[in-house]
Order: C-alpha cells, then sequence, then structure tokens
C-alpha cells in the first residue's frame, strides 16, 4: 500500500473501529514522521507502520518508529529479526507478513506478536500460495495469532478464513476505493471496472514478482522476462511505476497494483462504511451457516 496507505486512509480506518497502516515503501524517514505525526493529530486509536525491508533506508525508517512510539509495526520483504529486540523494549507490536509455512515458524522464534499470512491473491509483492490453504497451515503450525490476507473483499471472504483459524483479516484493494484513499481517481476507476481475470503477476524473474491490474507496462515484463531479460533491466521498467499510477493517475505504464478480488469492489465509499459492511456481511454468512446445522440438510458423504 506505498503511495495508498496514508494518514487520511489510515486515521479513517482506526476512527473506523479497524487498524490502520501507514504503507512506508516509498517513504523517506522525514516523510515518515511527518505521516505518523498527521495521523496521530486525526486519530486516538492504534494504528500500525508496514515497513519493507528491502528499503534502502530502513534503518532510519525504524528509528523514525522507535523515536515516534508507534503502536504496530508489520513488516513484508525480509526478516525483522534485527530490530525485533528493540521494538519489543518500546512495547510496539510487531507483525510480519509471511508467504509460506517456514518462513511463519522462523517469525515464531522471533517471538513476534502475530503473523499476517497473505496469499498469492493479494496485490502488490506476492508469494505462490493460496489464501485458502495458506492460513490453515500457518494457524496449525504455529502458537501465535494469525491475521488472514489476499482476496479478502468482502463479508463472505472474512467468514471464510475465519473458519480457517484466522483471529482477522487485512484489507487492501477494497480500500483503494475508500473515499479517504488519495490515490488518483483513474486508479480507483480501474479497480472499480476490473474483472475477474484482469490481475498478472510480473517479475518472477527476479524473486520479488508483483501483482497488478493487467496493462501495457504488465504486458512489457511479459516480453522481456521471456527474452531473458536481466533483474537489472526488469527492476528499471519497474522503477517508479507504483507512483506513476496512484499519484499521476497513468493506467497504461503505471503498476496498478491490485488482489483478484478487484472484480468484487463495485463503488467509491467511506472507510467506515467499508468496515461496516465487512463486519455486517460476516456476521450475517455466519448466521446463515448457523442456520443450516440446525435445519435438515443432509450430511455430505
Amino acid at each position: 500500500m506505498a503511495w495508498v496507505a496514508t494518514a487520511e486512509l489510515v486515521a479513517a480506518v482506526s476512527n473506523a473501529g479497524g487498524l490502520g497502516v501507514i504503507g512506508a515503501g516509498q517513504m523517506p524517514p522525514d516523510v515518515l514522521r511527518e505521516e505518523i505525526r498527521r495521523t496521530k493529530s486525526s486519530t486516538e486509536r492504534s494504528f500500525g507502520v508496514n515497513m519493507m525491508l528491502l528499503h534502502p533506508q530502513i534503518d532510519d525508517l525504524f528509528q523514525v518508529i522507535l523515536d515516534e512510539g508507534v503502536p504496530v509495526v508489520t513488516t513484508g520483504a525480509g526478516n525483522p529479526g534485527a530490530y525485533v529486540p528493540a521494538l519489543k523494549a518500546k512495547g510496539i507490536k510487531v507483525l510480519p507478513v509471511v508467504p509460506s509455512v517456514a518462513l511463519a515458524k522462523r517469525m515464531e522464534r522471533l517471538e513476534v506478536d502475530g503473523l499476517i499470512a497473505e496469499g498469492t491473491e493479494s496485490g502488490g509483492h506476492v508469494g505462490e500460495l493460496t489464501t485458502l490453504v495458506l492460513v490453515p497451515q500457518v494457524v496449525d503450525a504455529v502458537a501465535l495469532p494469525v491475521i488472514a490476507a489476499g482476496g479478502i473483499a468482502d463479508g463472505r471472504s472474512y467468514a471464510a478464513v475465519l473458519a480457517l483459524g484466522a483471529r482477522g483479516v487485512q484489507v487492501g484493494t477494497r480500500f483503494l476505493c475508500a473515499t479517504e484513499c488519495t490515490v488518483h481517481e483513474n486508479y480507483k476507476r480501474s479497480i472499480i471496472e476490473a474483472k475477474d481475470r484482469d490481475t498478472v503477476v510480473s517479475g518472477r524473474s527476479t524473486g520479488h514478482p508483483v501483482r497488478a491490474l493487467k496493462n501495457k507496462l504488465t504486458r512489457e515484463f511479459d516480453r522481456l522476462e521471456k527474452e531473458g531479460a536481466s533483474a537489472e533491466e526488469l527492476d528499471k521498467l519497474g522503477t517508479g511505476k507504483l507512483r506513476l499510477a496512484a499519484r499521476d493517475g497513468d493506467m497504461k505504464w503505471g503498476s496498478v497494483m491490485s488482489g483478484q478480488c478487484a472484480g468484487l469492489v463495485k463503488r467509491i465509499q467511506p472507510a467506515a462504511e467499508i468496515i461496516r459492511e465487512l463486519n455486517d456481511e460476516a456476521e450475517a454468512v455466519i448466521a446463515g451457516i448457523r442456520s443450516l446445522e440446525s435445519s435438515e440438510v443432509a450430511p455430505l458423504g
């Protein structure tokens, strides 16, 4: 959610009862500090910061986190082990994103506070396993609370991952179309117009695959990868492209990162309304399942 989850959206989500998370992937330290302070000025509730561990200024960013006393940190694209002791000493909750059981077990040994099991349906950087198979295996493998992510855009998917053992959900794509999200209107419109097969994963050969909506950029990635382009060539092509989409509204050459659930997102609405709908729909689904249990339905098998 770099260039997407800024103070406006983060505060709105937290004020509505969720946990808003600042996307710090593209931010230099001074910008992150400003976003944290802007968020604090707009909400008295807890919020977090997502840290991409490949960031070239990652040490400085973590120092900002420590200085500002952010309540929660989520991490991706690396091992946060070097930073966990200092974060824990400050009382900061640490929730790494994991795409596999092996990494989940490694993170548990760091004594983190929970895990975000993210399936390949998600937007942005992705792993290989789907949410449906990843979440229950991670739940079984660790004694930590597990948050499910990837492909969750309505109350049905929310209820489904609760049935898999998750304790909560992380939602990204639907909040791209929150009123408070500051991305370009072209980006929001592209999400709303997307169909079920409109995302594609590019950059697998680099070791850092990314899911985004299909456009000229993803087709160029595909062409270069088929021709055996180097990781350096592909990195050069991808540099700055998320900003191009999120800030400049270029839907042809920008990286329009989105999860596969984009086809479920139908309108722009306030963050509080999104959260209320997710909760109400999940409760209705769970109630419907319970009613099936008490009805005269023939057992399977």
